[in-house]
């Protein structure tokens, strides 16, 4: 379904490469399982269907995995009459399926969508969030939030995260193999090589997903500031949230960690380059960088 969210033809072009290069290491991965029992079919099939299980349940139940982690349920508008409202605008300005409309009890200031397509999806704020941030802000982050839903970046992401899921799986087959009988495969033992060969995909398929996720918030902030005219006010309010995220307890950050790669800010980050290659989000720095030139741009006369 087409919508009026800017195109991004460098998130387009990301995302089918790390499909692509997710499903190369995919194969690789099988060819390797293959090699290391002896030429046995089994394994494969086993490792295929495992594959098979891992993305219908991440893809399936993307949406409510998050909401519970985020212990969020759905509101009607009734109940939440602004969010909806807010939510209703910025559909019909975008031309867009309207998700589902869900609050958090969290006193985290956060944000997430979910959902395995645009039909099925639920957009999430907190009641942190709500308390911290005026209207306006509120409602361009919701902007946010929805060009993930267009974007469909949960199917992307559940697709090329399914590698990462089988060759972690991998490794801990490894580890439970060590402490059975040991079968060598040209003199290697057989569980060492599962352990290897998971380490090395699942830290591979790891990167790419990172580094997606990475150029997604960005795309989303992009789509957001264009769509809604006012990039200064979602950099108040990543500002904000990201400046309050230092004071919430750390058993806090914890707890709402597992969905992390959802939300509009990371439940922690850190600036060095080294940390930022691990991250799922870019630093505020580059965010705010992106929002001032789009400011800039659209203060241009036409």
């Amino acid at each position: 379904m087409k919508n009026r969210f800017v195109k991004d033809n460098g998130l387009t072009m990301r995302m089918g490469w790390t499909i692509f290069l997710n499903g190369l290491i995919y194969v690789i991965l099988i060819l390797a399982i293959w090699w290391m029992l002896g030429g046995s079919i089994s394994g494969v099939i086993i490792a295929v269907l495992v594959s098979a299980g891992a993305f219908f349940f991440q893809w399936y139940f993307s949406d409510k995995i998050a909401m519970k982690a985020m212990g969020a349920r759905e509101v009607s508008p009734e109940e939440a009459s602004d969010l909806h409202t807010m939510i209703d605008r910025l559909c019909q300005l975008a031309d867009s399926t309207k998700p589902r409309v869900a609050v958090s009890n969290s006193a985290i200031p956060n944000a997430f969508a979910t959902g395995r397509s645009p039909e099925r999806s639920v957009v999430c704020v907190t009641r942190g969030l709500l308390e911290k941030l005026d209207r306006d802000e509120v409602e361009v982050v919701l902007a946010h939030e929805l060009s993930h839903v267009a974007h469909r970046d949960v199917t992307v992401m559940t697709v090329a995260g399914v590698t990462g899921v089988v060759a972690a799986l991998m490794m801990r087959a490894g580890y439970y193999m060590s402490f059975g009988r040991s079968n060598n495969n040209n003199g290697v033992p057989i569980q060492l090589l599962f352990i290897l060969v998971g380490a090395v995909v699942y830290g591979l398929s790891f990167l790419l997903i990172r580094s997606l996720s990475r150029y997604r918030e960005l795309a989303a902030d992009r789509a957001a500031a264009i769509l809604t005219g006012a990039p200064s006010t979602l950099a108040s309010a990543l500002t904000k949230l990201s400046g309050d995220m230092s004071k919430i307890p750390e058993k806090d950050l914890r707890a709402s960690s597992s969905a992390n790669h959802l939300a509009l800010i990371p439940a922690a980050s850190g600036k060095a380059a080294f940390t930022q290659l691990f991250s799922t989000h870019p630093s505020l720095d580059k965010r705010l960088e992106q929002l001032a030139r789009i400011s800039g741009q659209l203060s241009q006369p036409q």
